[in-house]
């Protein structure tokens, strides 16, 4: 179809606009009274009534108003909407949260955490999968016979254990030799950078006349080389979802509680999102099977060190108030994005 007329599209976007405010259906009567449309009832109706042939309203009812479709939500989100931006108030919480984070704090789940208060809804946090990430500290704890846990810290607070293999026990001496030898080669690398260094100083038949060398290097590509044993994906306020009327319908609740409980494919759809620049909105089909609970998904991706480290976004109804949730979800994955360099910087520096 091609672009729509003025008059069209400005009654859709005041269709769309009452919608997420109240959820329910709009008729010609509300939209003469509240957004001053100098049309007459009739007027307004029939440009209703051709929106719905062109499927962007629904009605559910056949004397009930007009509900937008996804694709009323994607023509307002890509060419009708106006964003807030967010308020002076917003602005100084999150600079306030983020300079108070203690440097060791897990600024995944204490972003996400900031985000769903901010937003009044669940907030997800992802990680890249692990390669872009810059890595802190490097520990190895004694569990069991030919077995060590190999504690990784990295840059933005997370924490992940992983296990490795021992061909022979490590006296205490030596592990904090190897340690200390560690600690030299990480010098705030990513674990990308790790792996591929690992590899080449392995390679180095003259390490091989380095005993502990070729061993602290063998674990440490052990430590970086295998995959992640916690989760991919932080979400928080599972509460402020559930609280959401648009989810008071047992069947409607029963499915976000499936999509919840999907967590790779709340992986994947925010690698969906990080891949693109800027803030991303994927709205109810578009979100794949979470479009089945009526679910949208507002994301910008972060990054570290000048690359793509993850993305943070929310997670709501269809009918989330976009003009305020686009700005304040680029605010945050920006604010995270500076913290991120601050650490990396830091240390560097130490």
């Amino acid at each position: 179809m091609g672009e729509l007329p003025h008059r069209a599209r400005t009654i859709l976007c005041a269709v769309v606009t009452e919608f997420i405010a109240t959820g329910e259906p709009t008729g010609s009567r509300t939209l003469v009274q509240k957004y001053g449309l100098d049309l007459s009832s009739a007027s307004i109706r029939n440009v209703l009534a051709d929106l719905e042939d062109s499927g962007f309203l629904l009605q559910p009812h056949t004397s009930a108003g007009r509900i937008p479709t996804d694709k009323a939500f994607r023509l307002f989100l890509d060419t009708l909407m106006e964003t807030r931006a967010p308020t002076a108030e917003t602005r100084a919480t999150i600079t306030e949260r983020f300079e108070a984070m203690a440097p060791g704090a897990d600024l995944l789940r204490a972003s996400g955490r900031l985000l769903s208060e901010l937003a009044g809804t669940a907030a997800l946090v992802v990680r890249a999968r692990g390669d872009a990430r810059t890595l802190r500290h490097l520990r190895f704890l004694s569990t069991r016979p030919g077995e060590m846990l190999a504690v990784l810290v990295f840059a933005d607070g997370s924490v992940e254990n992983r296990f490795v293999r021992l061909d022979r026990p490590l006296a205490e001496p030596e592990l904090g030799r190897i340690h200390n030898l560690l600690a030299e080669v990480i010098d705030d690398r990513s674990l990308d950078d790790l792996r591929a260094l690992f590899v080449r100083r392995l390679a180095d038949d003259t390490l091989a006349l380095d005993s502990l060398r070729h061993r602290a290097f063998s674990l440490g590509q052990q430590a970086v080389g295998t995959e992640p044993t916690a989760p991919g994906v932080v979400i928080e306020g599972h509460a402020r979802l559930l609280e959401h009327p648009d989810f008071s319908d047992v069947e409607r609740l029963r499915q976000l509680a499936l999509v919840l409980g999907d967590r790779q494919s709340l992986v994947e759809l925010l690698e969906r999102t990080s891949e693109a620049r800027g803030v991303q909105v994927l709205v109810g089909s578009e979100a794949g099977e979470f479009g089945a609970a009526s679910l949208s998904v507002v994301a910008a991706p972060y990054t570290e060190q000048g690359r793509v480290a993850g993305s943070i976004g929310v997670l709501g109804p269809t009918r989330m108030d976009y003009p305020t949730l686009v700005p304040l979800v680029q605010a945050t994955a920006t604010a995270m994005s500076a913290v991120l360099e601050e650490r990396s910087r830091g240390d560097g520096d130490g």
